[in-house]
């Protein structure tokens, strides 16, 4: 199994005396990382929701996030570590005591923590409890002998569901299918818009990155992001640079009106706020856009906020340029998310592509005549991309295609589609260590 040097997580702080020791610190940190990597299993978003849990919360941050970096792991290589462990298994154990070996494994072969530290943990975990006791020694000697003889040759394919590898097979090519398997094993860098007259450069000096083509900077830095330089300023915000794309496509003008259908988490309004437009974010979930409100006020920038779903808002305007960064099932994203490949189920992608169908109707109402609107999903389901647009077309002969110049927007080249949309994969950019997976079409009304 191939494994690559990430950052280390700080050591966590010396107990208090009478508090728990260093060594139960660390078990219990181990305890939550099983607990997350068993909730993002279960359900879409569950990882999240398991961090605001009592076990996770009564951790220190770093322990806490130590849990989260292994759960994280554990879920990127999660096919590997069961090739590993299912040769050394005549049948397989209960949940419990899979779920410690795939801790422990991730933690050994991922993020470099030291064999006998791992082994020991995960055997003192198994001992503790009750359903997991009588495997002690079988997780003992499991753990020990990958320690010995080494993990094996994994696929890095593997990792990927069998229907979903299946699927980007079919659309993409056995070739791209690899390096697509290849960028999932990788934890992504942060990415960071800036405001308009903000340097890139000094920027990515002071975060100790790079500045990508379009302006986005990239840094491997970890950490709070609300203690970078820049952020009090509000110099910047958090956004994937495949993200950052479909905002630059729209293309908007100081003085124009724009909408942004579904906005949250705001990144996008950000960016059509910074440019000078007239901004209008519409998102069903009030919740949501309050990050949306809160990063318009550190920025400065200004739009006006509505809690709505977009096919409800009871308004009259029309607007020059409308952005539809549609619900999808964010297959794209799974370099940042890589529970939403294990959440996704087949019927989602009809589902959410019906939905999108709905709203793509409902944007071209909302667009003026000579106006334009972008279209963009972080999927990588043609359903949810290229066939929607075709779709649209057909429908509404009064719109047309407008072909996107990959590179002034900072897109890779490679994106760019006969039709002139923009298909971007998450392994393309892999000198720069990859990006989100988007489609992205601008289409201008004609009539």
């Amino acid at each position: 199994m191939a494994t690559k040097s990430r950052p280390r997580p700080a050591p966590a702080p010396a107990a208090a005396e009478t508090g728990p020791s260093q060594d139960d610190i660390g078990v219990e940190a181990r305890v939550v990382a099983g607990i997350l990597l068993n909730a993002a299993l279960e359900k879409r978003n569950g990882l999240d929701e398991a961090l605001s849990q009592p076990a996770a919360r009564a951790l220190e941050p770093v322990d806490r996030a130590f849990a989260r970096a292994v759960a994280m792991a554990a879920l990127r290589r999660l096919g590997e570590i069961d090739q590993i462990l299912n040769r050394r298994l005549q049948k397989s154990p209960p949940e419990a005591v899979r779920t410690l070996m795939r801790i422990a494994l991730a933690q050994t072969l991922v993020l470099e923590t030291p064999a006998f530290a791992a082994v020991s943990t995960a055997v003192k975990l198994a001992e503790r409890d009750p359903k997991t006791r009588p495997y002690k020694n079988l997780v003992n000697a499991v753990l020990r002998g990958v320690g010995r003889d080494g993990p094996g040759l994994t696929t890095a394919e593997s990792n990927l569901p069998d229907w979903i590898a299946a699927r980007w097979k079919a659309t993409y090519g056995e070739a791209a299918l690899t390096g697509l398997a290849l960028a999932a094993r990788e934890e992504p860098a942060t990415d960071l818009s800036l405001k308009p007259g903000v340097d890139p450069a000094a920027v990515a000096a002071a975060v100790e990155g790079e500045a990508l083509e379009g302006g986005t900077v990239r840094t491997g830095r970890r950490g709070d992001v609300a203690t970078w330089p820049g952020f009090d300023d509000g110099d910047w915000w958090v956004q994937d640079a495949a993200a950052a794309v479909p905002g630059r496509l729209l293309d908007v003008k100081p003085g124009e009106t724009a909408l942004d259908m579904c906005a949250a988490p705001g990144g996008k309004t950000l960016q059509l706020a910074a440019a000078g437009a007239s901004v209008v974010a519409l998102d069903r979930s009030a919740p949501r856009l309050k990050r949306l409100s809160q990063n318009l006020e550190r920025t400065g920038l200004t739009a006006e906020v509505i809690a709505v779903p977009a096919e409800d808002w009871e308004d009259d305007r029309t607007f020059d340029a409308v952005l539809l960064d549609a619900p999808c099932t964010a297959t794209g994203t799974f370099r940042r998310n890589p529970e939403v490949l294990r959440a996704t189920k087949p019927a989602e992608v009809a589902k959410l592509a019906d939905v999108q169908h709905r709203l793509l109707d409902v944007a071209a109402e909302r667009v003026k005549p000579g106006g334009r609107m972008v279209y963009c999903t972080c999927s990588l389901e043609r359903e949810e991309g290229e066939t929607q647009i075709i779709a649209f077309l057909r429908r509404n002969p009064g719109f047309r295609t407008v072909a996107a110049d990959p590179t002034a927007l900072g897109a890779p080249q490679e994106a760019l589609t006969p039709e002139g949309w923009l298909r971007i994969l998450p392994s393309m950019w892999a000198e720069h260590g990859g990006l989100d997976g988007f489609f992205a079409a601008k289409l201008e009304r004609v009539s």
